[in-house]
């Protein structure tokens, strides 16, 4: 296999924000764009490994405006690019055990609501009527909005890769970026395991691997690789097609219907960082026992697949968009479990950014890298 010699932009990565940003970079007219995956096929790496889930529920103004852009998006992909990503609009449904929990999620919804989005505020009575297959006498609280559900992303990143192709875009997988080099503070190449491109700019969008490549640069990028690992279980007629993609929030676990079973992930609170991505085959012990006292009926239930991915996770657990000290060396990354359903709005902004010098579609200035060393954190609570 042999690669392009240079290239005006290098995009390294092909998940969704890669293939997003190659397909709004042509889209607006952009020229000689190579888009480099090290995996065999595009969006297996973290894109491919989530649980899918796209929501308009967030605990900040900011991370909500990007799902008030990117999921009607979503939405119209089948229209746009020709694409069908099965958006199934089930709801998240947020149930609160405490009351810390109970007031974030009143002044969750209040900010949701200005913004035009319609979440609702349940009470415990209302969760436990919602959810008859499932036990939550501690239920305090609830919020439920019906726009929010799941996606193929295996749909969306090849949809973009697609398209970006036959609108000239070079995407080409199983190259591993080795190398980044930088003189006189600009970006001018970038090594690959199979050869040399000259660039004068480069989007590192390689998610959990973000910070490694960063370095290559000489750029740190304060983005931690976090396993998260899920399963599948066998068909269970009991749950209704309009079962929600429910998250018991202090446990940080969650159930969606994944075709006629379900699909159950829990979040290990002592994960060390890393990039293993074997599943913990005893923290999944622990993941179905916290599943079975919520909801029984999974006690009867077999194993159909499972599977383990990464978080890019940052301080403050919102992305990092824009540029560095070197010249020519953009970011996008740093999306700390839901940059799937971001991806789309993320790929333009980007595109924007790199091509008028600033962010139209959303003002997502304040979510730049230099925000670390400045302490300008804003903290995402709705991270599950």
């Amino acid at each position: 296999m042999s690669i392009p010699t240079t290239a005006d932009i290098v995009i390294i990565g092909g998940g969704v924000m890669g293939a997003s940003a190659a397909y709004h970079l042509a889209k607006r007219g952009f020229k000689n764009i190579v888009l480099l995956e090290k995996e065999q096929y595009f969006g297996t790496g973290a894109t491919g490994r989530c649980a899918g889930g796209v929501r308009y529920q967030f605990s900040t103004e900011i991370n909500v405006r990007l799902s008030i852009a990117s999921l009607p998006m979503i939405e119209r992909f089948k229209q746009e690019i020709g694409q069908e990503v099965n958006y199934r609009q089930c709801g998240y449904l947020l149930v609160a055990t405490n009351e810390k929990e109970a007031a974030m999620f009143k002044h969750n919804v209040e900010m949701q609501n200005k913004l035009g989005v319609q979440t609702q505020l349940l009470s415990g009575d209302e969760v436990r009527a919602r959810l008859p297959l499932m036990k939550f006498d501690d239920a305090i609280a609830g919020t439920f909005n019906q726009k929010d559900g799941t996606v193929d992303p295996n749909g969306v990143v090849m949809g973009y890769i697609n398209t970006a192709q036959k609108m000239g875009v070079q995407a080409i997988s199983g190259v591993e970026v080795i190398g980044i080099t930088v003189s006189g503070g600009n970006v001018e190449e970038v090594q690959t395991s199979l050869g040399g491109i000259r660039t004068r700019a480069v989007l590192n969008v390689a998610g959990p691997w973000s910070s490694q490549i960063g370095r290559l640069a000489g750029v740190e990028i304060p983005v931690t690789p976090i396993r998260r690992q899920m399963f599948t279980t066998n068909p269970l007629k009991e749950v209704p097609e309009d079962f929600p993609f429910v998250i018991d929030f202090a446990k940080s676990l969650y159930f969606h219907r994944e075709g006629e079973g379900l699909l159950i992930g829990m979040s290990n609170q002592n994960e060390k960082p890393g990039l293993d991505q074997n599943v913990d085959e005893d923290f999944e012990l622990v993941n179905l026992e916290a599943a079975i006292e919520r909801m029984p009926l999974v006690e009867k239930a077999s194993r159909a697949a499972h599977w383990a991915g990464l978080y890019e996770v940052t301080p403050d657990a919102h992305p990092i968009y824009g540029e560095t000290d070197v010249k020519g060396f953009f970011l996008c990354t740093g999306f700390s479990g839901h940059g799937f359903m971001h991806g789309p709005i993320s790929g333009k902004l980007m595109s924007e950014f790199i091509l008028d010098g600033k962010f139209s579609s959303v003002d997502v200035s304040m979510l730049d890298l230099k925000r670390f060393e400045e302490n300008r954190l804003i903290k995402e609570f709705n991270v599950i």
